[in-house]
């Protein structure tokens, strides 16, 4: 019989939890288990082994960070939106560190629910990007500009590639500025 209050959720939010914790360390249905005071055969009640713990971490991860992109951007457009996104992208990526790196894989074909978060999450860059008329490619390279130059950043800070005696969120602003000025001036390329 399944622990009282223990859901499939309830196991996704706790492994997501552990693995940002841990980032990079791989995560089993026995630490989980451990974690959640039961024992290993009553996950499977509620997922299916490892690789559906991976992929519920997976689509819990893309959900919540376009949840928290959307959350950022209401009532803001063009720069404001850019600035507001950006700001919560690289804080929900430091808070994250396990969960991040699952939001940058492109959905697994035939996964319907991976397609349709992974739509989600983008569909929120596009609707910001709207703002500055673009449509068709230029929307799709837009969109392609702004998480790359998001990630890279992130990336970067996170691995602690920066070394430089600079001060990472004045680069970051100034980031966040060069990609409102190329956006502005996207349609006249």
């Amino acid at each position: 019989m399944p622990r009282a209050g223990l859901s499939t959720r309830a196991v996704i939010e706790s492994a997501a939890k552990m693995l940002d914790q841990q980032p990079g360390k791989e995560l089993g249905i026995a630490a989980v288990a451990e974690h959640l005071g039961v024992r290993p055969p009553s996950l499977y009640k509620h997922i299916e082994g490892a690789t559906g713990l991976r992929r519920g971490i997976m689509l819990h991860a893309k959900a919540e960070l376009a949840t928290v992109l959307g959350e950022a951007a209401i009532g803001k457009a063009r720069e404001e939106a850019v600035h507001g996104i950006s700001i919560a992208y690289r804080q929900w990526a430091k808070t994250h560190p396990g969960q991040y790196p699952l939001t940058m894989r492109a959905p697994a074909p035939g996964d319907k629910d991976d397609e349709e978060v992974s739509a989600t999450l983008v569909n929120v860059l596009y609707t910001i990007l709207a703002g500055y008329r673009l449509d068709g490619d230029d929307l799709i390279d837009a969109t392609r500009f702004l998480r790359s130059s998001l990630h890279g950043f992130v990336d970067l800070e996170t691995t602690n590639a920066f070394q430089l005696p600079r001060n990472l969120d004045r680069s970051f602003t100034r980031l966040i500025m060069s990609i409102t000025t190329s956006l502005n001036d996207w349609g006249r390329s």
